[in-house]
């Protein structure tokens, strides 16, 4: 049957409130009329030891929960335990309290979560419960009858819908959770592997929302949206609706289901209708075509602007609302990807090149979801010029997928490594405990809810189905069959690794070779292991040292001195204690050989910071630079974006969201266009990340010693196209470097203007590297680079100034103008913008450029932006042979 075309004002005028209704009061219905959806509001959480009614007895209400904890709507047992004051992160967190101040015999036994509310049933309508993610398994009673077992409720993000019409009560309800102790080997779970000590409780409980609703006859599935869109220059495409309808009633029904997509800026507005007929208890597809002129195309980030769509969809039988989609948001863009010819995968956007630069993606330790917090998160990708982050089993909140769609943010999600996620015969790597039949059950119902939650979203880049190992046959056409089935449109890649592969999806085209640990800046231009070719799943330098500031809020003054007087030691906030990543031996070597040994902890951190910034830059600007070779780089995600909890290392930001060196390494390295410098080669590279910027170009190439003395100098004319990288020539009087020298290379476009500028400390040799000796996280040095002359050049004095702080583009600015007013070259200029009241450090923070080195008599220009409220700020500056100073701003 073909869709009718229908007016939208009927659409709109007969859609309920949902989950805007008021549920505040104990009187107020939790859901009303057909169409209504609503979270339960919250939960009293208990554990299993300190009640003394069984389930069945509990779950009815008027049941006594006085002693029982108040919390959040979602959130894991421990979240829970924070929220109520039991637990402190503050205190958690510092040294290794965790280790020792919780009571981890108190997760050994299950947790219960129970709510009350009214429900007011009327006779031929349907009330259903909906999980979204109870980890690791649970089960499900309402007003004292077990709705589902922990056999069914399975599985973290193994969501279901329970039809509950018959157990509903005029009046006060109740639906009680029991959730399980959770096994990471054992359970479907969400671990950290070797990312952070595990949390106490291993992530237990009701993670996600529970929601309840309402319907009439017919209950409906949340629209589904597919288009025939491939290129941008079309000016029509066909836009199909998919809903699921339901029969719940014991008879036959006509269903009409009505649809309209309107763009958020109001401009355009489509409607469709179909009607259906149901047999009893018949489930079935609607679909629905409309063709729309002129669409707005949705791209990444740096690529463009990020237009939206709105679906909305409602179900009537006998022209009586029967229940209302959930409102979707969904972007007009095309992902593709495919194996090149070296077996690496490489995407598209919207028909051009899509090189991912990203990082890795850490929830946050006890599983509590921050918005705010993630915009920042989100915010920091893109302002260090990152255009994808990677979810490897951390798959999160909805919130994550519109805040990415909205903020153009690609995004790989997929499965886990190294438990029970991965616990095929062939994985030789792990003790994840091996499936069995019922598991890919589990795997079905995970897969089914995920891909339904994230098949709209234009941020979505892939679906990743392994991790370290691919799945087996049998568990690859579920997962594929399951993807199909919520009409995925975007890439299914078989793992994360070049290991083997299941015969339906075929090579994943990534690699997964390391280095996770310390390797020098020539590493990514050789032409082993992870160095800047095909595409790197989850590879870096492991660095990420996070600043004073931060140490002190998790390091006690003992931590801190172990820190750079202890190389060899296992450091409680690295990474668990069986991990190859418990102490630093391997970074602390190549600091101390290369840059000398510390004399204090404020050396170390200096040293450490010079050291993070040049292992993140160096990676990115590698891949970047090699995206047009022979064998090309198709991607890089860096391992990891931020920590799960105050982390030592694998970050680009801290856990207090402060960014340091490894951040700044990034921010030059992925720069939009960009000049850098081949430590391999010893040339030059003209890089452009942009689809549209094209032209004449010019770069300045100076060389210098550290006693300001001109080694060589040179410049070259050029062009630039848009999505290329391209090698200009060879930097002139590297010969003459006796000890270290400094490179500055200057990139500007037709009118003069500056597009990127970028300075190296450089030795007299490069480190030499030992491929052969090789493991699966680093590869050995043989030779050491030598640095430390880098700390004997003469002091220099730098004047720093700073303008009045003015609000704009919703943020409060300030200048900030730095001038070397000496002969030889200030190095490594840091600055940590303060609150002048006295509060402590301005977090988020964003500088254009931050960690930096100025040439002889050079002045350089930096913005500085943060959020509105703060009416004084202070800004500390100082750098390797410059004094400390500090200079202050008010609002004008």
């Amino acid at each position: 049957m073909q869709p009718i075309l229908t007016v939208c004002l009927f659409l709109i005028a007969l859609s309920p409130v949902g989950f805007g209704l008021d549920y505040g009061s104990s009187s107020a219905a939790l859901v009303s009329v057909a169409g209504d959806r609503a979270i339960v509001p919250g939960w009293h959480m208990q554990s299993i030891r300190h009640v003394s009614d069984g389930a069945s007895t509990l779950s009815r209400a008027a049941a006594d929960v006085s002693t029982w904890y108040r919390v959040s709507p979602r959130g894991t047992v421990m979240a829970g335990l924070l929220e109520n004051g039991v637990y402190h992160d503050s205190e958690l967190f510092f040294s290794n309290n965790l280790d020792t101040k919780v009571d981890y015999t108190a997760f050994n036994v299950p947790w219960l979560y129970r709510e009350e509310f009214v429900l007011n049933p009327v006779l031929g309508q349907h009330y259903f419960v909906q999980t979204n993610g109870i980890t690791p398994k649970g089960d499900v009673y309402v007003n004292g009858v077990l709705i589902a077992s922990k056999d069914i409720q399975v599985g973290s993000y193994g969501g279901q819908k329970y039809k509950v019409t018959q157990h509903v009560l005029h009046g006060r309800n109740c639906i009680l959770i029991t959730t399980y102790p959770t096994n990471y080997l054992r359970d479907f779970a969400l671990g950290f592997v070797d990312w952070n000590p595990y949390p106490p409780d291993n992530g237990t409980g009701v993670w996600r929302y529970v929601e309840v609703s309402q319907t009439g006859p017919v209950s409906m599935s949340p629209p589904r949206v597919v288009t025939d869109f491939k290129d941008p220059s079309v000016r029509k495409v066909a836009i199909t609706i998919k809903v699921d309808v339901r029969n719940n009633d014991e008879k036959a029904v006509d269903v009409q289901v009505d649809g309209a997509i309107q763009a958020e800026d109001g401009s355009q507005e489509v409607c469709v209708s179909q009607t259906a007929r149901l047999r009893p208890n018949e489930e079935k597809t609607v679909s629905m075509t409309v063709s729309l002129d002129d669409p707005q195309v949705w791209w990444p980030s740096s690529w463009g602007k990020q237009p939206l769509y709105r679906v909305t969809a409602n179900a009537s039988v006998s022209g009586a609302i029967s229940d209302v989609a959930d409102e979707r948001s969904f972007g007009i863009r095309h992902v593709t990807s495919h194996v090149n010819d070296y077996n690496d995968t490489a995407f598209t956007v919207n028909g051009r090149p899509f090189l991912v630069m990203g990082a890795g993606y850490a929830s946050d330790m006890f599983m509590r979801f921050d918005l705010n917090r993630l915009r920042t998160q989100f915010q920091y990708v893109l302002d260090m010029g990152l255009n994808t982050v990677r979810l490897e089993g951390k798959q999160e909140q909805p919130e994550l997928y519109d805040l990415a769609d909205r903020m153009g943010l690609m995004l790989i999600a997929g499965w886990e490594c190294c438990d029970k996620w991965e616990g095929w015969t062939y994985n030789d790597e792990a003790d994840g405990v091996k499936w069995n039949d019922a598991d890919y059950s589990i795997a079905n119902a995970s897969m089914t809810h995920e891909a339904a939650m994230m098949q709209n979203h234009p941020s979505m880049l892939a679906f990743l189905v392994g991790s370290d190992f691919w799945p087996d046959d049998h568990a690859t056409k579920i997962y594929v069959d399951a993807l199909n089935r919520m009409d995925w449109a975007n890439p299914i890649i078989s793992s994360a690794a070049n290991r083997g592969y299941p015969a339906l999806l075929g090579p994943s085209g990534m690699k997964m070779d390391g280095p996770y640990d310390w390797v020098p800046p020539n590493y990514w231009y050789g032409s082993d292991l992870g160095a800047a070719f095909g595409f790197g799943s989850e590879l870096g330098s492991g660095v990420g040292t996070p600043e004073l500031g931060s140490l002190k809020k998790f390091l006690s003054p003992e931590d801190m001195e172990d820190l750079w007087t202890q190389p060899s030691k296992g450091l409680y906030h690295m990474s668990t204690n069986v991990s190859s990543f418990f102490d630093r031996s391997i970074y602390d070597a190549a600091l101390f050989t290369r840059y000398g040994k510390p004399s204090s902890l404020d050396d170390y951190l200096l040293k450490a910071q010079i050291m993070d910034f040049e292992a993140t830059r160096s990676q990115f600007e590698a891949y970047a630079a090699r995206k047009n070779a022979k064998h090309p780089s198709t991607g890089a995600i860096y391992w990891m974006l931020s920590g799960a909890w105050p982390n030592l290392h694998w970050q680009l930001f801290d856990y207090y969201l402060k960014p340091a060196g490894s951040y700044f390494g990034v921010k030059v390295g992925a720069r939009l266009e960009h000049v850098s410098y081949d430590y391999d080669k010893m040339t030059v590279y003209l890089i452009n990340h942009s689809v549209t910027s094209q032209g004449v170009r010019s770069v300045s190439i100076d060389l210098i010693d550290g006693n300001g003395r001109a080694l060589a100098q040179r410049e070259i004319a050029t062009k630039t196209s848009p999505n290329t990288a391209q090698q200009l020539g060879a930097v002139p009087g590297i010969d003459k470097v006796k000890d270290v020298a400094f490179l500055k290379l200057v990139l500007r476009d037709s009118s003069n203007s500056i597009l990127s500028r970028n300075v190296y400390w450089l030795p007299r040799k490069n480190d030499v590297l030992d491929w052969d000796n090789s493991t699966w996280y680093y590869t050995p040095v043989t030779e050491f680079s030598n640095l430390t002359a880098l700390f004997q050049i003469p002091p220099a004095s730098v004047s720093a100034a700073i303008s009045p702080l003015l609000e704009r583009d919703g943020m409060t600015q300030a200048q900030v103008v730095l001038e070397n007013k000496s002969d030889v070259p200030a190095f490594f200029l840091r600055m940590n913008l303060l609150n002048g009241d006295g509060g402590g450090e301005v977090i988020p923070v964003y500088w254009s450029e931050n960690y930096v080195t100025l040439w002889p008599h050079e002045t350089l220009n930096l913005t500085v932006s943060f959020a509105n409220g703060v009416g004084e700020v202070v800004v500390d500056v100082a750098g390797s042979n410059v004094k400390a100073t500090s200079i202050r701003a008010n609002r004008l």
